[in-house]
C-alpha cells in the first residue's frame, strides 16, 4: 500500500520530556547526579559550537554543489514512520507530528541548496481503506499542519482529488493556497488524497469535456461542419482529437514541472502510483534508512547522483 503522512518521520530523537514516548516511571533524583547538572553549562556551549561547526560545513556542502546543474524540482515518498515508532517504542500516532518537522528540514535543506520546487506523498487514495480511528487521527493532523503552512515563505499547493478530503480538512487546504499564493521563495505541493491513475483519468475526462466544449462553439456558429453528428464519418480535423499537451494541462501537477529526483525512503523502489505520467526521465534515489533516519546527507548524495546523469537524463528526454 502506498504511503502515508504517518510513513514519515524526523531525523533527531524527541526529547524524552515531549509526549511521545511510552511513559515510564520516573527514577528519583540521585545526589551523584547533581555533578552532572554542574556540567550542563560546558555541555550547551559545546553543543552550540558544533552546531556552529554543522552549519558552516552544510554551507561549504552547497558551495561545491553548485558549482554543477542543481536539480529544479525533487519530490518525497516518505516511506518507514510506522516501523521506526516500533523501534523507538513511541506512541502509536506519534510518528505523524515527529514526521513534520522531517519534511520541514529537508524542504529547508532543499531552499538553501536552491532547489525551487518540492513535492512530498503526504496521503493516497489508498490510504482511506486504513482503520477509521487511524484516518480519522491523519485528517485532524493534516488540518493542523496546513494551517501552520500559512506561516512558510514558500507558494503552498495541495493536489489530489481535494473532494475527497472532510470538509475541515479542505477548507484549510483551500485557505492556504489562497494566503500563500504571493510567495515566489519556492513552491511546496503535497499530495494528499491523490494518486497517479487518478490523476491521469480526472486529466482526461476534463481534456474530453473541453474539446466537446469547442466543437459545440463551432458548431452553434456554423463553423463546426457538423462535427458533432453521429453519421459515423471520420473527422478530418486533427485538431479536434485530444492530444499529450491536451492530457498534461489538466493535470494536477501541471502547477510545478516534471521531477529530476524523486528520493523514497525504507530503500524501496517502488514509485506506489506516485508521478507516473511526470517520472519517465527522473533519477529514483532509494536510501536504505526510513524517513525518519533520513538527513542531510542523503540528500546530498541524491544531488550528486543526479549531476553524475544529468547529461544521460538530459539525451533521454530529447529522444
Amino acid at each position: 500500500m502506498p504511503p502515508s503522512i504517518c510513513d514519515i518521520g524526523v531525523h533527531t530523537k524527541p526529547k524524552p520530556k515531549s509526549n511521545l514516548y511510552k511513559k515510564k516511571k520516573k527514577k528519583k533524583k540521585n545526589k551523584s547526579n547533581l555533578s552532572f547538572d554542574m556540567d550542563e553549562g560546558s555541555t550547551s556551549h559545546e553543543t552550540q559550537r558544533f552546531g556552529s561547526f554543522g552549519s558552516f560545513l552544510r554551507r561549504c556542502i552547497l558551495s561545491i554543489l553548485s558549482t554543477a546543474t542543481i536539480p529544479n524540482h525533487i519530490s518525497f515518498i516518505m516511506d518507514g514512520n510506522r516501523r521506526y515508532c516500533k523501534k523507538k517504542n513511541l506512541m502509536e500516532g506519534a510518528g505523524h507530528r515527529v514526521g513534520f518537522l522531517a519534511l520541514m528540514a529537508m524542504l529547508r535543506y532543499c531552499y538553501q541548496m536552491g532547489i525551487k520546487c518540492v513535492t512530498d506523498y503526504a496521503f493516497s487514495i489508498d490510504n482511506f481503506k486504513r482503520r477509521p480511528e487511524e484516518v480519522q487521527s491523519l485528517m485532524e493532523l493534516m488540518q493542523e499542519k496546513i494551517e501552520g503552512l500559512i506561516k512558510e515563505e514558500s507558494m503552498g499547493y495541495f493536489i489530489g482529488n481535494l473532494k475527497l478530503l472532510s470538509k475541515p480538512v479542505r477548507l484549510a487546504a483551500e485557505k492556504a493556497m489562497v494566503a500563500t499564493a504571493s510567495n515566489s521563495r519556492a513552491v511546496l505541493s503535497s499530495c494528499i488524497a491523490y494518486t497517479s491513475t487518478d490523476e491521469i483519468v480526472h486529466a482526461v475526462q476534463e481534456s474530453c469535456q473541453e474539446k466537446w466544449d469547442e466543437i459545440r462553439e463551432l458548431n452553434a456558429s456554423g463553423a463546426g461542419y457538423g462535427l458533432m453528428e453521429l453519421d459515423g464519418n471520420r473527422r478530418e480535423q486533427g485538431e479536434h482529437y485530444i492530444g499529450v499537451t491536451d492530457v498534461e494541462k489538466h493535470m494536477y501537477m501541471a502547477v510545478a514541472p516534471d521531477p529530476d529526483i524523486i528520493i523514497r525512503a525504507s530503500g524501496e523502489t517502488r514509485l506506489s502510483n506516485f508521478l507516473l505520467w511526470q517520472s519517465a526521465y527522473c533519477l529514483l534515489y532509494s536510501p536504505s534508512v526510513l524517513w525518519p533516519e533520513i538527513g542531510f546527507q542523503h540528500l546530498v548524495w541524491a544531488v550528486l547522483e543526479f549531476q553524475r546523469n544529468y547529461f544521460y537524463l538530459k539525451e533521454k528526454k530529447k529522444a
